[in-house]
């Protein structure tokens, strides 16, 4: 890296909200324009600025999927201006950018600055065989340690539904531990307290639910139910995966919210929202 080089970069990220943006990709991996927008919710033209200026400075690769421009942060830069600064700038030992360091340590702040809570998350519906598996799982999945996924039901059928387990290992992802009970294990006395209830079927929303340890927040997040399908196994499988696309989409925008920074008028708005989103309406 050169001066000029290290100036560019620099340049691009002495701005509050190109700094954020640059950071939310480091942590978060990569993700399309329009959820990127969503998050800090900026208008397209303001949105296409920053990305422009973070892309040229050399911080950013973009590709395109489908109709979907998808950005990714380059850490590796980030790391040649360290060994470029502490090598001419600084009275340290000098910092190779090919030393392995975790990513994480480049990403994140201190411990003692960094006490982001991790949720408890309880998705519901009646059989807890399908669309509660579904979204269990693909939390557990995207959610990083960060949410803690479970899901119950009201009348369990007592058994997964085969397609749910086929698509998750499809999709890459754990269905270990994965099984169909009743939501009365979490209403026990023992049971975790629960941040958020989410129910996915209409059913379960107009049931009398119980009460649950920690006071969650909750929400209406109906999504067709793909067991009800009839015809053959392809398409059971295509219900299933639309299915499956519809609660990954929201649980992705669920995770991508300021929970913290909301008050909750304003985070039920959002959760409210959340459950009307669907495919053809994502930015």
């Amino acid at each position: 890296m050169d001066n000029t080089t290290a100036i560019t970069v620099l340049g691009a990220l002495a701005q509050e909200t190109r700094l954020a943006i640059f950071r939310h990709l480091a942590q978060s991996g990569p993700q399309p324009a329009g959820q990127i927008g969503e998050r800090f919710g900026l208008p397209p033209a303001t949105l296409s600025f920053h990305l422009k200026t973070l892309q040229q400075a050399g911080l950013l690769d973009c590709r395109r999927e489908s109709r979907l421009l998808i950005y990714q942060a380059r850490c590796d830069v980030i790391m040649t201006l360290m060994a470029y600064l502490t090598e001419h700038c600084c009275n340290l030992p000098v910092f190779h950018s090919i030393t392995q360091v975790p990513l994480q340590s480049l990403t994140e702040a201190p411990a003692t600055m960094n006490q982001e809570k991790s949720y408890n998350v309880l998705f519901l519906c009646t059989g807890n065989s399908a669309r509660s598996i579904l979204a269990e799982a693909t939390m557990n999945h995207w959610g990083q340690g960060r949410f803690r996924a479970f899901s119950a039901g009201s009348f369990p059928t007592g058994k997964v539904n085969p397609f749910s387990l086929k698509l998750l290992k499809l999709n890459g992802i754990a269905t270990d531990g994965l099984r169909s009970k009743s939501w009365n294990e979490f209403a026990a006395p023992d049971a975790p307290p629960l941040d958020f209830v989410f129910t996915v079927c209409d059913n379960a929303a107009g049931e009398i639910c119980p009460i649950w340890p920690g006071r969650p927040m909750t929400a209406h997040w109906g999504v067709a139910d793909p067991a009800s399908v009839e015809g053959d196994d392809a398409q059971k499988m295509l219900a299933f995966r639309q299915a499956l696309r519809e609660l990954e989409n929201r649980i992705k925008i669920f995770m991508d919210l300021p929970i913290q920074s909301l008050d909750k008028i304003k985070l039920k708005a959002r959760l409210d929202e959340i459950g009307q989103t669907t495919l053809e309406s994502k930015g």
